[in-house]
């Protein structure tokens, strides 16, 4: 993976020493609770998480440009939700930010990018995303990116006490 600079932010793969930052936001309620995860409060365990994304190299940091902070982090899992679009290559982009930087268009901007970055270097034909019913803010940025709502399903969230919710999937697909 290769960085990509934004306007304000660089999205970089995760390093052992984004622990720290990443523990942050990971730990924060709010985070938990919008992503549908448990909260992590044991550092090994994001100890652990940072490895698995390093393993996986599917993962970016999202870097503020002007404090080198590690304010959140945005995936591009390979998968295939719908049966209809089985053929194409697909990329699933979600994304966590730290809550102290919501509302200032860091999740939109760093989600163009990456789906740029996508369609133009690694001959993706489809993007994923998806949010639960109850997440407002992801799905203003889902329509600030030019997703369209494909389908949605019910889960239920361990991480919430076994709630249940629909999780709204949204696609964008490349042009031709």
């Amino acid at each position: 993976m290769k960085n990509i600079y934004t306007k304000r932010l660089i999205l970089r793969p995760w390093n052992k020493g984004d622990v720290i930052d990443f523990h942050k936001f990971m730990s924060d309620k709010r985070v938990g609770e919008c992503a549908g995860t448990n909260i992590i409060t044991d550092i090994e365990v994001s100890k652990k998480c940072i490895e698995n994304y390093i393993a996986h190299n599917l993962y970016y940091a999202i870097v503020l440009s002007c404090a080198n902070k590690v304010i959140g982090s945005i995936g591009m899992d390979i998968t295939k939700p719908h049966e209809n679009y089985a053929d194409l290559n697909q990329r699933y982009i979600g994304y966590t930010i730290h809550p102290d930087y919501w509302g200032e268009g860091y999740a939109t901007e760093v989600t163009q990018y990456l789906m740029k970055y996508l369609f133009e270097n690694c001959n993706v034909d489809l993007i994923w995303t998806s949010h639960y019913d109850f997440n407002v803010r992801s799905k203003k940025v889902i329509d600030k990116c030019g997703f369209t709502y494909e389908f949605s399903r019910e889960k239920n969230l361990r991480a919430l006490g076994g709630k249940s919710v629909n999780e709204l999937f949204y696609k964008v697909l490349r042009m031709s």
